[in-house]
């Protein structure tokens, strides 16, 4: 089973190209299914100063442990860019996380500690 995502729509009407969009990045994130069981996407929708609108695309990896991981808003002018440095951003993140696991599962097998 692949990795699920809800999507919120926040401040604007949702498209089926917005989802189109999300759904091509959430690809990006399926090499991570054994730490992640899926994420929330919130895109929000707001008026800059200048009157110019903004999108806030924020994800909330879902764990296997069922610990949510928030991350920070990715914010442009664009959706679609937005979007797509969000789940970079979440890409990144994953790869930190996998990496670190990998470090203490590593730790713990040179100190003894994995066989406790």
């Amino acid at each position: 089973m692949g990795v699920g995502m809800q999507i919120a729509c926040l401040g604007f009407t949702g498209s089926a190209a917005i989802e189109a969009e999300a759904g091509a990045q959430l690809v990006r994130l399926e090499r991570f299914r054994a730490l992640i069981d899926g994420c929330h996407l919130a895109i929000e929708s707001r008026a800059a100063a200048d009157g110019a609108r903004l999108y806030h695309a924020r994800l909330e990896l879902v764990m296997r442990d069922t610990a949510l991981r928030p991350l920070p808003p990715c914010v442009g002018a664009d959706v679609d860019d937005a979007l797509r440095r969000a789940f970079a951003q979440a890409e990144q993140a994953l790869i930190a996380w996998q990496a670190g696991g990998a470090r203490v599962a590593l730790r713990d097998a040179a100190t003894g500690d994995a066989a406790r």
